[in-house]
């Protein structure tokens, strides 16, 4: 039947269209070749503009050009048919071969018909987990996993402690080398000692980075492992053995309160809740919260294992799988690494403990920096096309970096980390609400809209610290912009989400002072319809 198709493909036919322009008689003749892969109406436009065609005849030729190619495809289309036919008539097709050819093509392309899918490793073990967190066993997880992290924290209280020996170490050398720098030595053997220190760092840093890896990589399979048995377990009822496997461990690395209140001394958070109603006729409830912290606190996990500690990880983990999660945008600079400012704080938070659900954050980064390369390749073509084609748009291409990326960890109360580009145009006070900085705001919270994040923190000042030209004015310029933004981006929510109630937490570096806090607390609500209070009385 391939043959039969063949004949029929890449056939030339000619398309003759007569009409008059006055006295005279005009023809246009196209050949074209069927199937016809254009669509109909290019095709037509392209012949008005090619033959400098009358505008009269617009609306006749498209509608003959049309019904010439129906017709054509049509009639090739019944010949392919009768020729199939044919062909298993007289038996050049074997008629049970075509029979399972059908049969197949049909269960392939039906969703009844087709094979399910295998679920992956990742998806069982996430049920799983879900299931447990859900469950008496949820403490022990959790107690497992702190004791984890304090293993992992250890080592690297360890690995800072050698690294800090060794540098100091190799300042009292190159301290003696530089006294007798000009006398006994000259700058190559300084140049030549400090590259060797250099290679010292590295080969330390290296070792360190190495077991780290490893110790992580063991503690993940151990945990999943552990987390499948205790699932399998937890089917059989009467397995004797299950009070001791879901007993509380706790933690041994515990502290004393006292000394925990000693070494995490932490500045009083202030923090103001409202609830507003957004929309037009339908309006839709959501929590803001206005908050004095430090966005990396979210982040942090803590040694100490108080029961408010155990309480926000478990919240966290309860809502790990569901539709109600967590996320937080960090401000960060347009490369993509960690080597620098907030993103190296969170690497090394990221770091602290083992990820049990997600890759791990270098990873992750080799993910979005392939993924950044192939965007970049793509807008560039697309440039490309579009300067050719005369389209030329004067274009800031500062704000094609200023893009929103996200990376996914599983950290005390968070489940998502947006990255947003922004660069020290942000503590200029004349940025407006077409600023990258705001549209990436927007993008983030379409991002929750479409990946269930409920919750979202925000740094109200686009900052995350505060620095001398920061005044007053300032504050509350930049605070209002950002209310006014985020409230029209909520209104929008709306129609991306059918209307689904939000908690935005806006936050303010922790250096900001107590009055400028409550001048930001009181324009909230001045820009925001904050619910108030009904007050009923019975009459006497």
């Amino acid at each position: 039947m391939k043959k039969n198709r063949e004949r029929f493909c890449n056939r030339e036919r000619e398309f003759v269209y007569k009409f008059k322009v006055g006295s005279q008689c005009l023809e246009l003749r196209v050949p074209l070749k069927f199937p016809v892969q254009e669509n109909a109406s290019h095709l037509h436009g392209r012949l008005m503009l090619l033959h400098s065609l009358p505008c009269f005849i617009e609306k006749d030729l498209k509608e003959a050009l049309t019904q010439f190619i129906e017709e054509e495809s049509l009639s090739d289309y019944d010949r392919d048919a009768e020729a199939s036919l044919a062909a298993v008539k007289s038996g050049e097709v074997d008629l049970h071969q075509l029979a399972s050819t059908w049969a197949k093509a049909y269960a392939e392309t039906t969703l009844e018909h087709a094979r399910p899918e295998e679920p992956s490793w990742d998806e069982d073990f996430a049920d799983v987990y879900h299931d447990l967190i859900h469950s008496p066993a949820s403490e022990t997880l959790l107690n497992l996993e702190h004791n984890y992290f304090v293993s992992i924290s250890e080592l690297i209280g360890e690995r800072d402690v050698e690294l800090k020996k060794l540098r100091e170490r190799q300042g009292i050398e190159m301290e003696k080398v530089m006294q007798e720098l000009g006398k006994s030595l000259t700058d190559q053997d300084v140049n030549s000692l400090a590259a060797q220190h250099f290679e010292s760092q590295q080969d330390l840093e290296n070792k360190w980075s190495n077991e780290l890896k490893q110790s992580t990589a063991i503690q993940k399979q151990e945990y999943q492992e552990w987390v499948i048995k205790l699932h399998q377990d937890l089917k059989n009822p009467n397995n004797s053995s299950l009070s001791e496997e879901i007993k509380v461990q706790p933690s041994q690395f515990r502290e004393s309160v006292e000394a925990i209140g000693r070494i995490y001394e932490e500045q009083r958070k202030l923090e103001e809740s409202f609830t507003i109603h957004l929309g037009a006729q339908l309006k839709t409830m959501h929590n803001l919260r206005l908050l004095r912290a430090d966005m990396l606190d979210f982040c942090k996990h803590k040694r100490n294992h108080r029961s408010g500690v155990k309480l926000h990880r478990l919240q966290t983990a309860l809502s790990l799988y569901s539709t109600s999660l967590c996320g937080l945008v960090l401000l960060v600079d347009n490369r993509i690494n960690s080597y620098s400012g907030i993103k190296r704080d969170f690497a090394t938070v990221c770091q602290e403990c083992t990820d049990f659900h997600f890759p791990r954050i270098e990873e992750q980064l080799e993910v979005v920096q392939q993924v950044v390369l192939y965007a970049r390749t793509q807008r560039r073509s697309k440039l490309k096309e579009s300067l050719d084609s005369g389209n030329q748009n004067g274009g800031n291409d500062d704000k094609t970096k200023n893009a929103e990326r996200n990376y996914l960890n599983v950290l005390p109360e968070i489940h998502v980390a947006f990255h947003l580009c922004v660069d020290d145009h942000v503590k200029s006070g004349n940025i407006t609400a077409r600023d990258p900085a705001i549209m990436g705001l927007r993008n983030i919270l379409k991002v929750c809209c479409t990946h269930d994040i409920t919750t979202i923190s925000i740094p109200l000042l686009l900052v995350h610290d505060m620095s001398e030209e920061m005044t007053i004015p300032w504050c509350l310029r930049r605070a209002e912009l950002v209310f006014k933004c985020v409230k029209g981006f909520m209104m929008e929510m709306a129609s991306w989400d059918g209307g689904i109630s939000r908690t935005v937490q806006f936050l303010v570096p922790q250096s900001i002072s107590e009055e400028m806090f409550y001048q930001l607390s009181n324009m909230l609500p001045q820009i925001f319809r904050v619910s108030s209070t009904l007050t009923l009385t019975s009459k006497h």
